[in-house]
């Protein structure tokens, strides 16, 4: 059995994650997709709540469980007896960021291996902080994210920014 784990912030996850996530679920057993607490952010939802989200956009991939991690990747994907490390790709802006920690992961971890997922082209790009941007200023989310996510990002905005 092969595992993989697709570790992020997801704050909040968007349609480029949960894209990668269903492709990475056709090519692997399990999935485990980490959802890092980094104490150095102040993100919009607590590691509970995103959980909690990606659990109810993920439903319908059986073989995908939500965790939430703190730490190395690398001891997140050796807790789980993973052997790949699942990574998205936007842009070659972030080919050179990813390389640098896949690199850094096989030396801490050398019997652990990155997959780069390149995002589908129509989610190219997304990202999280462009979502909370767009609903800080009220703007539509719909083709962002599936609804259960943008009602929680909509209960998290302030009363007088209403989200389409």
């Amino acid at each position: 059995m092969v595992i993989a784990v697709y570790p992020g912030s997801f704050d909040p996850a968007t349609y480029g994650h949960l894209d990668v996530i269903k492709r990475a679920s056709v090519s692997f057993d399990k999935i485990i997709v980490g959802v890092l607490h980094n104490s150095a952010k102040s993100p919009l939802f607590s590691v509970e709540e995103r959980v909690n989200i990606l659990e109810k956009a993920t439903k319908d991939i059986p073989n995908v469980e939500v965790k939430p991690f703190e730490g190395l990747s690398v001891n997140f994907a050796r807790e789980n007896h993973a052997q790949v490390i699942v990574r998205g790709l936007r842009a070659v802006t972030d080919f050179e960021y990813e390389l640098q920690m896949a690199q850094t992961n096989r030396v801490l971890a050398q019997d652990i291996d990155t997959v780069f997922m390149t995002t589908s082209l129509e989610y190219a790009y997304l990202s999280s902080t462009i979502m909370k941007e767009v609903a800080s200023f009220g703007g539509d989310l719909s083709k962002f994210a599936p609804p259960e996510i943008i009602e929680a990002v909509k209960q998290k905005m302030p009363k007088d920014k209403q989200i389409k």
